[in-house]
């Protein structure tokens, strides 16, 4: 898994009935990208996971001038 800051980090929920948890990614405290991170959580609580299968990195859209 690799990741910068800024990505989104999701975490699919593992029964029926939880919702997809995204964070954004603040620091990326890994080497060349790898975790752990440390994220923001939609309630504004911060975090460092070590994301497990259940998780995907939405990578942020880069401007293109």
């Amino acid at each position: 898994m690799h990741a910068s800051v800024g990505d989104q980090l999701v975490q699919h929920g593992r029964v029926v009935g939880q919702h997809d948890q995204i964070s954004v990614i603040l620091e990326v405290m890994g080497a060349e990208g790898n975790p752990p991170y440390r994220v923001r959580l939609e309630n504004g609580h911060e975090a460092v996971m070590w994301p497990g299968p259940d998780c995907q990195v939405l990578h942020r859209q880069k401007e293109q001038y």
